[in-house]
């Protein structure tokens, strides 16, 4: 498999790891490290905390001790990387299923932190070998495994900065449930509210008004503008005629209702006056 290949194959939050060890300039100490990871030299890679300790097999009898760690991230600012997270549910959802979300940089950044390093120098390894040179082909063999674990599982990164898939996942998890319980919450205050409202209301006097009004301010007028019998139209009864004009019914109880509506137009007028009956 060509080097072409093996890039095309890997995840992209992998090849950003690997991006950087390529770029040291011992190419020829690099294709060791490359043979090594390929060929079972690497027998063992393991946490301890944020650190990985790892067996590799040399050209001595023993395995030599490699050491790799990242800086961790403190409490505080692992606390500011998830709460931003929980607020963007598509950062939880593409990890719950395996996938580093493509702008997961953003999430770091945003809190003035990096979740790759920038430079070899960031990244603190030691081996075991009377090789003096660092990276030696022993460390850049685990470098190269731990770039084929993030491809399986993109929390191995998260981890060398000092927190497990679990507890990333569990405080999303509390984070997310609390902005759910905070939200239930609040719409329940606000339902009581409305119903303490609605309870307050009385009906018979809900369109009383019983203070009085600056006269200047109030004009009283009969309405000149179309009614409600306008807006309904003709009334959809019987089309047979009733009488000599040849109304039909619904003409007969439309002419009605019009006579109703006036006289309780003009009475309305008059109360509002104070010129109807005391």
């Amino acid at each position: 498999m060509t080097n072409y290949t093996l890039q095309a194959s890997r995840e992209w939050w992998s090849q950003r790891w690997l991006d950087l060890l390529d770029s040291y300039r011992f190419k020829k100490r690099l294709e060791r490290a490359r043979n090594y990871a390929r060929q079972g030299n690497v027998l063992s890679i393991e946490f301890k905390g944020a650190k990985v300790l790892a067996r590799v097999q040399g050209s001595e009898v023993e395995p030599y001790k490699v050491s790799l760690s990242l800086d961790p991230f403190s409490d505080e600012q692992w606390g500011y990387v998830i709460e931003t997270m929980s607020q963007r549910a598509i950062f939880a959802a593409k990890l719950l299923a395996g996938e580093m979300p493509q702008n997961i940089e953003e999430v770091f950044t945003t809190n003035g932190l990096s979740l790759f390093p920038f430079t070899l120098s960031d990244i603190h390894s030691k081996c075991s070998c009377p090789d003096k040179a660092n990276p030696c082909k022993h460390v850049g063999a685990i470098y190269y495994q731990l770039g084929d674990r993030f491809s399986e599982d993109p929390f191995v990164l998260f981890q060398l900065r000092g927190r497990t898939k679990e507890q990333i996942l569990s405080d999303l998890r509390k984070l997310r449930s609390g902005k759910i319980e905070v939200s239930t919450t609040e719409t329940s205050q606000v339902s009581q509210q409305i119903t303490n409202n609605e309870s307050a209301v009385r009906l018979d006097s809900f369109w009383q008004y019983n203070e009085p009004l600056e006269s200047s301010l109030v004009v009283i007028a009969p309405t000149v503008s179309e009614t409600i019998l306008d807006v309904l139209g003709p009334i959809p009864l019987g089309k047979e005629e009733e009488n000599a004009g040849n109304l039909t019914s619904g003409d007969v109880v439309m002419k009605y209702l019009q006579t109703v509506y006036q006289d309780v137009r003009q009475k309305a007028v008059l109360a509002a006056m104070n010129l109807g009956e005391s």
